[in-house]
């Protein structure tokens, strides 16, 4: 057959001798930044992110305010949602809750200073009895009346009381033009919220672990207020009954007092004690006062510092030092609404810089309430180790 001698050629033909290996380059030497220059590099950076943060508090400061009241109630959309409801129709009822709450809010902030400035005038007499108890312990010290009375002077002259007034006429004009722009910007993050599942989904498919974080993050912060809000309520029933047992007039307003100082971490029950026990002092007398001091210690210290940041750290994911460190940090970042925002702040930074990436998530080891989320496989398991 033909075929045969063919193959006997092809086979006798000689195969080429393989080519000599070509020496491949050698890989490019990556020059390292020591590591010092690296943590200063990042503390100057984020100095400099922090500095222009505040230089736009009045924006950046009710936009995440409103924020987290739109997360909060995402819960509410979705079960109005699935209840059958329009999606418009729930993101309206959602949003109309919210609207109701923040005004409700400032509403209960406003009457309870009211009804402290409504009531002070009538304890004249008791101040000027306090003011001269001042005095005769002063001079036991070797203080002297008149320089003492020169300060005073000094400290109430018209135009120190005109410029008082300015501060807090400007403070209340802030407090309404920061409901006005939270009211406008929550009203457009609930239109936003009828595709926010969809655009959490279209992240997720190009970067999966950012969008975990900010589910963790979402998830946290609704905890976080929730828990709070229980635990204010709580203080301030407990503080009324107090209140009204010992017989401290505007008992009711200190209580509304207490429920919105409770918002703020570590310090906000110094603020909520002070007019109550200021009222004791003038209504009732020394002793009156020092026993309302006592009962609002243990009764905040046994709610707020014992039993409260158990399920705070575990619903944000971070502990008591860290807690006390962002409400220093926001509250000089963002102005008073820093100190309300503190935790969910910090819980946002950790979900955009430590959650979302792996190669940091040591850090949790000093963030995070429990250092073993730092081992965690995911951002939700490292949320879900803190049930």
């Amino acid at each position: 057959m033909p075929l045969l001698p063919a193959l006997r050629r092809r086979a006798r033909t000689p195969h080429p001798a393989p080519a000599p290996p070509v020496a491949l380059p050698p890989p490019p030497v990556v020059q390292r930044l020591p590591r010092a220059v690296v943590v200063l590099l990042g503390v100057a950076l984020a100095m400099a992110v922090l500095l222009g943060m505040n230089q736009l508090r009045d924006y950046i400061a009710p936009l995440f305010l409103a924020l987290n009241l739109v997360l909060v109630a995402a819960p509410l959309q979705s079960a109005l949602t699935r209840a059958g409801l329009p999606r418009w129709l729930g993101a309206l009822v959602a949003g109309t809750s919210v609207f109701a709450f923040l005004v409700g809010f400032f509403y209960a902030l406003g009457w309870s200073v009211t009804q402290m400035v409504q009531e002070l005038p009538g304890y004249q007499q008791e101040f000027e009895d306090l003011y001269r108890q001042g005095l005769d312990v002063l001079a036991r010290f070797g203080i002297d009346e008149d320089a003492m009375l020169e300060r005073v002077t000094a400290a109430l002259n018209p135009e120190a009381i005109i410029g008082a007034l300015g501060g807090v006429l400007g403070n209340v004009g802030g407090a309404l033009g920061l409901l006005g722009t939270t009211l406008i910007i929550i009203f457009f993050l609930m239109v936003d919220s009828l595709t926010a599942g969809r655009r959490i989904a279209l992240v997720g498919e190009q970067h999966p672990r950012l969008a975990q974080a900010l589910v963790s993050f979402a998830d946290g912060v609704r905890r976080y207020w929730v828990v709070t809000t229980v635990f204010g309520l709580i203080v301030a029933v407990l503080d009324v009954v107090a209140l009204v047992v010992l017989g401290v007039p505007l008992a009711l307003a200190w209580g509304v007092l207490a429920f919105i100082t409770n918002y703020i971490p570590n310090v906000g029950f110094v603020i909520g004690l002070v007019p109550p026990a200021l009222m004791a002092l003038l209504a009732n007398g020394p002793m009156n006062a020092l026993v309302v001091v006592i009962v609002y210690t243990v009764l905040n210290f046994v709610v707020q510092t014992i039993i409260q940041p158990k399920f705070t750290g575990d619903a944000v994911g971070v502990g008591p030092t860290v807690t006390f460190l962002s409400l220093v940090v926001w509250a000089w970042v963002l102005g008073p609404v820093g100190a309300l925002l503190a935790l969910p702040a910090t819980l946002l930074v950790k979900a955009l810089l430590v959650d979302a990436d792996p190669q940091a998530r040591w850090a949790n080891a000093f963030l995070a309430a429990d250092p073993e989320t730092a081992r965690a496989e995911s951002t939700r398991d490292a949320v879900l180790q803190n049930p």
